[in-house]
């Protein structure tokens, strides 16, 4: 994997999700190269060869929170924090260690055990929360779309380490996959050492964007049967797949009190 140096991009962004101010992404692309990815359609390289880091990121990282109060920032957004290339240059490490110091928590979204690596940060900064992204039930299917992830059973465990010295954890079963995501399995697996599980579903911005290209491809090799269900669903947010898969899903949450954030 190349890995580049970034001069462009500001480092910390405003958020669009309602619960946080800001948000940032240490690195910029992502290895695991998941094929349905949102972020793939504003890919600078190519995510299986090449991604970048910024260029002098902790002293413009100090520079930007030096004019924010401290608060929770929402980190992973468009890659993952944790890819393999953290284990070498540690942007996410040193970014946890300067928050701490100044005072600032974070939401964290990792689908990779490594980030077992930083609970000593975590359990320093107790607005934190970590959470990992699941959206298949066994490894075969798996590899099919995200075949450069860690697998299920590595996100498990290091929820559950994580839940056991008392962090805030969640989970994201996203995306939900039409007929291929198993939503109840996966949140029977994940319950045990979530605070919270958000459901996302499968969203595509139009039939020219490349994760589309991406997801119909391994579709037309392996559930030709779907590709055409896909077309409808996907670009639908009402379609009546999504409205049955609401409604199964808020019975499954009164009759087993669980804390599903349905976002489908």
């Amino acid at each position: 994997m190349k890995v580049s140096k970034c001069f462009k991009r500001k480092i910390l962004n405003p958020c669009n999700l309602e619960m946080y101010n800001y948000q940032m992404d240490p690195y910029i692309g992502c290895e695991h190269f998941c094929n349905y990815c949102y972020a793939l359609n504003e890919a600078e390289t190519d995510w299986e060869k090449e991604i970048m880091i910024h260029e002098e990121f902790i002293e413009r990282l100090s520079q930007a929170l030096s004019k924010i109060e401290p608060q929770t920032i929402y980190i992973g957004v468009d890659t993952d924090p944790y890819q393999p290339s953290e284990s070498s240059f540690k942007q996410t490490g040193k970014l946890l260690e300067l928050f701490e110091k100044r005072g600032f928590s974070v939401c964290i979204l990792t689908k990779s055990g490594l980030v077992t690596r930083d609970i000593d940060l975590y359990t320093k900064m107790p607005a934190s929360s970590v959470g990992i992204s699941i959206a298949f039930q066994n490894e075969q299917t798996r590899n099919l779309f995200e075949k450069s992830a860690p697998p299920n059973k590595e996100r498990i465990e290091a929820l559950e380490k994580l839940k056991k010295v008392g962090i805030d954890t969640y989970t994201l079963i996203s995306p939900v996959m039409p007929f291929i995501t198993d939503v109840e399995s996966l949140i029977e697996a994940v319950v045990p050492f979530s605070n919270t599980i958000w459901i996302y579903r499968l969203q595509i911005e139009s039939e020219e964007s490349p994760n589309w290209y991406n997801i119909q491809s391994i579709l037309n090799r392996h559930f030709p049967d779907l590709t055409e269900q896909y077309r409808e669903i996907a670009f639908s947010e009402d379609h009546p797949f999504w409205l049955e898969l609401r409604q199964q899903l808020k019975e499954i949450q009164s009759k087993k009190d669980l804390n599903l954030k349905i976002e489908l």
